[in-house]
């Protein structure tokens, strides 16, 4: 009993956060003072827009809502850019539509999204099962995005620790009750009593097994900035071979050039508290203002201290 509960609790934690502070209005639509919906593909999609900028959209991990992933990673992003930050199928404010919960089905919705929107092509920034969607729609929507940044998220199913996935799996949505996240569920949702489903969807969505290995690095044509932490969830071995897909990691980078694609491995961050670590939104933000071309050979990159003194600036 000990144990199964300890997994129910160590399930919990990887894929949420605290509690959000939206009023509950049961069985209608909840609307903030940023927030909107959008029909696509048969769901009614909620999102909100915080800031001005060139867009990024911002996607959560699995029982997340906006408020409760992305309470200090948000407001420093929008400093600098118009966020469009996205509650996916099932979560927070957007009910779920029935059908099963796939990665592909809501890169599809976002795919959507940025089309109602007229939005042309955007950047998309996604934690957990978000950073999931975020490389199904440069896979499958590769007309709509311009950089990808993937922040704890694997592109296999291995690439999950084992405790995780068997976390996941032993998620009980009756055990959960009462817990902040189910308080942030219901005081978002539109149909509160639809927690179980969405935690049922959720524990089969991160364990069903996928490896998308070779469709990345054949078909991925949107750089990324991979985002883990040294004590994360995901394996930091795997967002090294994400970024090594991507032709990173391959060979001295001063003597052969590098990619567009970058990786950061954040020290003393967990899958929890990796959002509030202070180094992603400069981090995130320089990656998306910076060159996407590859740097040739015997080069310094473009900013950095060394190059400033290097062209006289002291």
């Amino acid at each position: 009993m000990l144990r199964r509960d300890l997994l129910r609790a160590a399930a919990a934690l990887t894929v949420a956060a605290a509690a959000s502070t939206i009023s509950p209005v049961q069985g209608k639509k909840i609307m903030t003072n940023k927030g909107r919906y959008a029909a696509v593909n048969g769901i009614e999609l909620y999102y909100e827009s915080h800031g001005a900028g060139a867009p990024l959209i911002l996607l959560h991990g699995g029982l997340g809502t906006i408020e409760a992933i992305f309470g200090h990673l948000l407001p420093a992003l929008a400093a600098k850019r118009r966020v469009i930050a996205v509650e996916l199928q099932g979560h927070g404010h957007t009910a779920d539509n029935g059908r099963p919960m796939t990665y592909e089905a809501m890169a599809d919705d976002i795919a959507g999204l940025i089309a109602v929107l007229g939005l042309g092509q955007v950047d998309i920034a996604g934690y957990s099962v978000g950073g999931g969607v975020t490389l199904q729609l440069g896979l499958r929507h590769a007309d709509k995005v311009r950089k990808l940044i993937v922040i704890s998220a694997p592109h296999a199913t291995d690439g999950w620790f084992p405790e995780v996935l068997a976390g996941t799996q032993a998620m009980d949505a009756e055990a959960m009750k009462g817990s902040k996240w189910h308080q942030a569920y219901e005081k978002a949702a539109p149909r509160p009593q639809d927690w179980p489903l969405l935690v049922r969807n959720v524990s089969r969505l991160m364990s069903s097994r996928y490896d998308w290995s070779d469709a990345i690095a054949n078909n991925m044509k949107a750089p990324i900035l991979m985002i883990g932490g040294d004590a994360d969830s995901v394996r930091p071995t795997h967002a090294l071979a994400l970024f090594e897909l991507l032709g990173g990691g391959k060979a001295d980078g001063f003597a052969k050039g590098r990619g567009a694609s970058r990786l950061l491995i954040v020290p003393n961050a967990n899958h929890l508290d990796i959002l509030d670590h202070d180094i992603l939104p400069p981090a995130i933000l320089a990656y998306l203002e910076s060159d996407t071309a590859m740097t040739p050979p015997f080069s310094v990159a473009p900013g950095t201290a060394r190059e400033r003194r290097s062209d006289g600036d002291p």
